[in-house]
């Protein structure tokens, strides 16, 4: 007979430690998807990545970051200062050009702050001055045109008479200048080194490489050595600037509302909308006249309403006595009271009192009762005629 095999038995240091690791398991799994979840955020917010229109770190189709990009890779120096307290900490001199994307965040205080640090610089483009920042900037208020298939330079600068500019929407100064047209002109001089850009949606990367858009964008932005990029921003204001009300209204708030008119409208569709002719049915239990009459009495009693009954009851009457002399049912209520008259033996104010639709409403249920009376007698009076 073999001997029994003896099989030895793990070491008891060996269990302590796999039971501590399954029972922290989840824990540090948990806190190694907090670090990564925490690296990611920290890589995303580090690209400085924004969605604002004309913002050079706005890769998205209303920003400029590709205009950004060239004129750095042209050997501009783009600096991009955000806020009114960042401009004037940015030195400016003659070979620095400032463009000041959305003037709709600029207010009095901020415009007159604006004018004053960039007074040295070589050229102020301002992009898409509407009408509040064109008047703080001391230029007649411009209008919005549609510039169709484009529109040429038409003008004698060298800088973009032979160019030719193609976007959706632009906005026109009353002003001689360059891209001349009905509405006015879209890119005007202003006073002293200022130049109004009506076009900036050609700045934008969506937009950039129609027709001479880029042309005109490095143009105008990458003259001098130095482009000063600036991004107003709301918390510049003081208490008694003035400043656009679409500047105030969030981005979202047109597709918004373009989604609740289309969501809103498809739900009257739905609802409104039969899905076929009505069906007849059957009642279950058949209701004679006598008792629906007698059950409206009962309701306009219960109600207290004498005016209403007293309404019906001459209406009805009115209806009968003109089925019975031939007479029209829209005839007057005074050429029915001169029929009747005819036909009965009663004088004509107490059948207009009877008759009327304006007649007084009783005022106890005794009166409502005994014309009720009378009138049931008018009409075997006049049937008996």
């Amino acid at each position: 007979m073999s001997a029994p095999t003896v099989v030895n038995a793990p070491a008891s240091s060996d269990v302590p430690a796999a039971s501590g690791w399954r029972r922290h398991r989840s824990t540090v799994l948990l806190l190694a998807v907090v670090v990564l979840a925490v690296a990611v955020v920290a890589l995303v917010l580090g690209r400085a990545r924004t969605s604002d229109p004309l913002d050079p770190a706005n890769p998205g189709p209303q920003g400029a970051q590709a205009v950004a990009r060239v004129l750095a890779d042209e050997g501009v120096d783009v600096t991009v200062v955000r806020g009114a307290d960042e401009l004037e900490d940015t030195a400016v001199d003659a070979g620095t050009t400032v463009l000041v994307a959305r003037p709709d965040l600029l207010g009095d205080s901020t415009v007159e702050r604006l004018l004053d640090h960039a007074s040295a610089a070589a050229r102020l483009v301002v992009a898409g001055a509407s009408p509040g920042a064109a008047e703080a900037l001391g230029v007649a208020a411009p209008s919005t045109v549609d510039l169709g298939e484009g529109r040429d330079a038409s003008c004698a600068d060298p800088l973009v008479e032979d160019l030719r500019i193609e976007i959706d929407l632009a906005l026109a100064y009353p002003l001689d200048g360059c891209f001349d047209g009905p509405g006015g002109a879209v890119l005007v001089d202003g006073p002293g080194d200022l130049v109004l850009l009506g076009a900036d949606q050609a700045l934008t990367n969506d937009q950039v490489l129609r027709a001479d858009n880029a042309a005109l964008a490095l143009r105008l932005l990458g003259q001098e050595d130095r482009l000063v990029w600036y991004v107003p921003s709301l918390t510049d204001l003081t208490g008694d600037d003035g400043v656009s009300a679409g500047a105030l209204v969030p981005r979202w708030i047109g597709p918004a509302l373009f989604l609740l008119t289309l969501v809103v409208g498809s739900l009257m569709l739905w609802r409104g909308r039969r899905l076929g002719r009505l069906a007849v049915e059957p009642l279950p239990v058949v209701v004679t006249a006598a008792e629906t009459v007698r059950s409206q009495g009962r309701l306009y009693r219960h109600g207290g309403d004498r005016a209403h009954a007293a309404r019906t009851l001459r209406a009805a009457t009115r209806t009968r006595l003109c089925e019975r002399l031939a007479l029209g049912a829209a005839v007057p209520p005074d050429e029915l009271v001169r029929a009747v008259a005819l036909h009965s033996d009663r004088p004509a104010p107490e059948l207009y009192a009877l008759l009327s639709p304006d007649a007084a409403a009783p005022a106890r249920d005794t009166d409502l009762i005994a014309l009720a009376t009378t009138l049931a007698a008018l009409e075997e009076e006049v049937s008996l005629r």
